[in-house]
């Protein structure tokens, strides 16, 4: 039998658990990023800064245990580790940043990766009628690019 329990074919589940672990691995550095923002944040924006860094970090924890959650949905095993997250990521990590600019821009530069990301999952998906991971993908879009809309309106761009 090529199709697992959710009458997906075996195959394209595999590879979609391989690209969602690469997803929860980018959103894990995300988070640590936006952690470290909202600790290390200071200058004038520091009380507008601080609390869009916890809101944006409180729902990466979320979506960290949504995305878990799909890959073990899929008969899959999520990457646990900050080695793998690591060794899995492209999202660029952020140390030591406490100007409101910078730190801004490192939150937009981190989104529009894991948009690459999420339209590649999306495009798998779409392919092995994938509903669940498909649909999970297009939240996941929709929200990040009207956070990057507006955090470049911030930035002035």
């Amino acid at each position: 039998m090529n199709k697992n329990i959710l009458g997906l074919e075996k195959a394209d589940s595999k590879e979609s658990v391989e690209k969602l672990n690469g997803l929860l691995a980018n959103f894990q550095i995300y988070y640590q990023n936006l952690r470290g923002l909202h600790w290390n944040i200071k200058g004038k924006n520091f009380f507008d800064l601080h609390v869009k860094f916890e809101e944006l970090y409180t729902d990466s924890q979320v979506k960290i245990d949504e995305i878990a959650e799909r890959i073990l949905t899929l008969q899959g095993k999520p990457l646990h580790t900050f080695t793998d997250y690591i060794a899995n990521s492209s999202v660029p990590v952020g140390k030591d940043i406490s100007k409101d600019v910078e730190a801004v821009e490192l939150v937009v530069t981190s989104l529009s990766e894991l948009l690459k990301i999420e339209r590649d999952i999306l495009d798998l998906s779409d392919k092995s009628d994938d509903e669940g991971t498909n649909a999970m993908m297009s939240d996941l879009i929709s929200e990040q690019e009207k956070t990057i809309w507006m955090l470049n309106s911030w930035l002035g761009k």
